[in-house]
């Protein structure tokens, strides 16, 4: 049986719980077994809390046994992302200097995740600072893909992604200013959704409590799982005002018209870059799929796509370069590499011209609403290229531009903070592709539906064995 659990999703290890079919203890022990035997190979979870895991199943059984009210997610094991805040523990974000910056108070999304039942069980990798998208920690080392050891896991929420894909959790904790929980997604083949900014409350305290401009506009926590089902529900636990959160707002989840067919823009071989045609056949596949289900589906790019790659890169390299010179002091050599060369291909910008991009910002997000009240769901790839070797992206400062090139079809979201999730399409030369649903603003359940009719068709894909 145990052999089995770490198989299941979220939702129906909840159900096996609630049943009585299956005990917490069970499910928890199933996930350390599995994190023993496959993470030495791919290093997708840096630590472990056995112990506290072991206790709060055993008090999730007996919580089960008593007949109390039991949460959604009841308890199940899940993983957090090590730049999310855990009580207790430190908040490493990838780095040495934060190796010991322990955190006494849980994130908010932490704090609900267990007052839904769920089970705190590993850290996972990220790249330094989560400034890479490509998971190799100058603390923690180098995540491997299941799929192929020698492809990228993707990042920066790389990990949560390697270790969802592969059976050592069934939930995750991760986020997103630049496709870090959709672009690793893709490379693993499982499923994430990054909320609408602001849906998801977010609070740290490591490296400082207050951000800059850019991360509260294009950045937000969400949940990566194998299932659709499971973000669905997670979400709903997550989402919603948090008193050390100032801008989350109270939007509701659901709507009456959710699973309704509408209108979608299939951008297939996204402007800016050469597609790989076989990634673009899959998102053709994945139209015609929501097609037979009744969608209305059309081949058109959304206005003013490369002028949203090239402000995303604007914006938020502009305020890392204001950074820079703290940022060199804690991240490692090769993170500083990928951001040097992505620093210098964008010009450093004077006030009178980045108080310019936010007025190009916000023309971008008018134009895209417009677009949308026509077309709800746009889908596309999530990266262009499949998922490059390791160290591909620091191999030269060429390289380093390309691999933004490569991801730009995940950063019209982060820009205009529209809801975006992924779920595989397909697999092309032994490597899952990611089909990229993006949605309205405050619409992830039309998102997760669009979602869910792709899932069900493709089928899913993980967990696997890893490929050694």
């Amino acid at each position: 049986m145990s052999d089995e659990l770490w198989r299941k999703g979220a939702s129906e290890l909840a159900e096996l719980i609630h049943a009585k079919k299956v005990s917490s203890r069970e499910v928890v022990d199933a996930h350390l077994a599995r994190i023993e035997e496959v993470n030495g190979h791919l290093n997708a979870v840096v630590r472990v809390f056995a112990d506290s895991a072991i206790a709060d199943a055993d008090a999730a059984d007996a919580a089960v046994a008593r007949g109390d009210d039991l949460g959604a997610l009841h308890g199940v094991p899940f993983t957090i992302k090590a730049n999310i805040d855990v009580a207790g523990l430190p908040t490493t974000h990838g780095v040495m200097p934060f190796a010991e910056a322990v955190v006494p108070i849980d994130a908010p999304i932490v704090e609900r995740m267990r007052a839904a039942g769920a089970i705190p069980l590993a850290r996972t990798n990220l790249p330094d600072m989560g400034l890479r998208v490509h998971t190799d920690s100058s603390l923690h080392g180098l995540t491997r893909n299941p799929w192929h050891p020698d492809r990228t896991a993707a990042g920066s929420s790389g990990g949560e992604a390697s270790a969802l894909a592969s059976g050592m959790t069934p939930i995750g904790l991760g986020n997103d200013i630049g496709g870090s929980l959709r672009n690793p997604a893709n490379a693993c083949g499982i499923t994430s959704i990054k909320p609408t900014t602001n849906r998801v409350p977010f609070a740290s305290l490591v490296p400082v409590e207050d951000n800059g401009l850019a991360f509260h506009l294009m950045a937000t926590d969400g949940p990566m799982a194998r299932h659709v089902a499971d973000l669905r529900v997670a979400l709903s636990i997550i989402a919603g005002p948090h008193r050390r959160d100032p801008y989350c707002v109270p939007a509701p989840l659901a709507h009456a018209d959710a699973a309704a067919p509408v209108r979608i823009a299939v951008v297939a071989a996204p402007p800016g870059g050469h597609t790989d045609p076989a990634i673009a056949a899959i998102v053709r596949s994945a139209g015609e799929i929501l097609g037979a289900a009744g969608y209305d589906v059309v081949e058109i790019i959304p206005p003013a796509y490369e002028d949203a790659i090239n402000c995303w890169a604007a914006f938020l390299m502009n305020e890392l370069r204001a950074v820079e010179p703290l940022l060199g002091s804690i991240i490692g050599a090769d993170g500083m590499s990928f951001l040097h060369a992505a620093l210098d291909a964008v010009p450093d910008l004077s006030v009178a011209e980045i108080a310019a991009v936010h007025v190009q910002r916000h023309g971008i997000a008018r134009q895209w609403s417009m677009f949308m009240d026509d077309h709800p769901i746009v889908i596309s790839p999530t990266w262009a290229q499949p998922p490059f070797t390791h160290g591909w992206d620091i191999e030269s400062p060429a390289r380093a531009v390309e691999t933004l090139t490569i991801m730009r079809p995940v950063l019209p979201a982060n820009l205009i903070g529209l809801p975006a999730g992924v779920v595989p399409g397909g697999v092309s030369d032994g490597l899952p592709v990611g089909v990229q649903v993006i949605g309205r603003r405050f619409r992830e359940d039309q998102v997760l539906a669009a979602m869910e009719v792709v899932e069900a068709a493709v089928g899913r894909l993980t967990p696997i064995d890893p490929l050694r």
